[in-house]
């Protein structure tokens, strides 16, 4: 069985001679050293964590250079989304439980070396095909790093305040996404080599991160049926499984919103917003994944009241975004953005919490797997059919889509958000 790193006992035991005994007395400073240990690993995690996800979203201010210089479509630009999260579902699918046996360090650097290639085959994009093959790379690194590089923060993470771990596992995706479009904005506005830039600083960041992970402690002891671990397959405890079908309703809103600024706001914001600037563009993506962060610890602190307000906060922000699309106000854009990204980090956390309430360590990498598996669904989905409405419907319509499915998911949640069961008495995989 896994054991978490903190959980071991001290290999620095060492014998005191007092009145004539022998004593085995666990030196503080082991204790101390392995504190230090487990913030190493806590630190490796949360910056590979943030530079997979800055490498996914450094391609989005590219997105109009595309079209502009390659004649991408919209619909070829929201099948390169397409692409990445259904990539991504399927190493969540097949590889969400190997670093229960391999380790999470073994799995976190092939997720970052994933990454790197995908990078690198980016730095020859003159075809909608290379796009599509880059980004699916992505996706395969990121399902691996959704499912280890989480659990190996929650490992890591202090027990003090309670609420960080799943803040942490659930909001330095957004985080590093935000980072991604701010950083790829800028470089391809005001630095040499637009197209390649970015690219060439992500990969240096991840290689950084691999050498971070390399040299933290491993928190997971390997164990024997990795081979029997890569049939798919979807579980959360039963303890938490009646919070399923809330969490899915949170996932899979705030993440299709989450697709829809990556295929189709680049071009909103050029055709409906009247600016065609590289920075706008990162600095729109970031406003809506950057608050998620900000607005997590609340949600990290309460369940289904957390819940309940981040959605209703998340669909004031969708009408806002509405409004400003039917108006042209960049202004109101940009501020119903905000709001409806720190409302996402509220439900988002609650949600994620909740899911992890109780868990073990052989527990963690399972649950990510699943939170992932619906997050990247409400991705996917949306995307496909979005990608095939764009020869019929104009993207404000298009939006307005998205704008339901935040009504429908709100009102599921007000209606349905409990608390996860606090038996103490049952065993934790009951």
């Amino acid at each position: 069985m896994d054991v978490p790193t903190r959980d071991l006992p001290s290999a620095g035991m060492v014998q005191h001679k007092r009145d004539g005994s022998m004593r085995h007395v666990t030196p503080a400073t082991d204790l101390g050293r392995r504190d230090r240990t487990l913030r190493l690993a806590f630190l490796s995690a949360v910056v590979s964590l943030v530079a997979v996800f800055a490498a996914v979203g450094s391609t989005i201010p590219l997105f109009n250079i595309y079209r502009a210089e390659d004649g991408f479509t919209n619909a070829g630009i929201s099948l390169t989304v397409v692409a990445y999260s259904a990539a991504t579902l399927s190493t969540l699918l097949v590889l969400g439980r190997l670093s229960n046996h391999v380790g999470r360090r073994p799995a976190a650097i092939a997720s970052l070396g994933l990454l790197v290639l995908g990078c690198l085959l980016l730095l020859n994009v003159h075809h909608i095909g290379i796009l599509i093959a880059g980004r699916l790379l992505m996706g395969l690194g990121a399902g691996l790093a959704s499912s280890s590089l989480t659990a190996y923060i929650v490992d890591a993470a202090p027990a003090r305040p309670t609420w960080l771990a799943s803040v942490a596992s659930s909001q330095t995706v957004m985080l590093g996404l935000a980072v991604g479009a701010i950083t790829s904005g800028a470089l391809v506005q005001f630095g040499p080599w637009p197209r390649d830039l970015i690219y060439l600083v992500v990969i240096g960041l991840l290689l950084l991160s691999a050498a971070l992970v390399a040299i933290s402690p491993e928190t997971v002891t390997p164990s024997p049926g990795g081979w029997r671990s890569l049939r798919p397959s979807v579980r959360v405890p039963v303890r938490v499984r009646r919070l399923l079908p809330v969490a899915a309703a949170v996932f899979l809103a705030t993440w299709a919103t989450g697709a829809f600024y990556q295929a189709f706001v680049p071009a909103l914001v050029e055709e409906q917003l009247h600016t065609n600037s590289s920075l706008v563009i990162g600095l729109v993506f970031a406003a809506y994944m950057g608050p998620s962060a900000l607005g997590a610890p609340l949600g990290g602190r309460f369940s289904p009241a957390a819940q309940r307000v981040g959605m209703i906060g998340f669909l004031a922000g969708w009408v806002g975004i509405i409004t400003a699309i039917t108006t042209g106000a960049l202004p109101l854009f940009i501020a119903a953005t905000i709001v409806a990204g720190a409302a996402q980090g509220i439900a988002i956390s609650a949600a994620t919490r909740g899911l992890l309430y109780g868990s073990t360590l052989h527990d963690r990498a399972p649950i990510f797997a699943v939170v992932y598996l619906l997050s990247y669904s409400g991705a996917t989905i949306p995307s496909l059919i979005a990608a095939q409405l764009t020869s019929v419907f104009s993207v404000p319509h298009i939006a307005f889509g998205y704008g339901a499915l935040a009504v429908l998911a709100t009102a599921f949640t007000a209606i349905a958000a409990r608390n996860p069961h606090t038996d103490t008495t049952s065993r934790p995989n009951d």
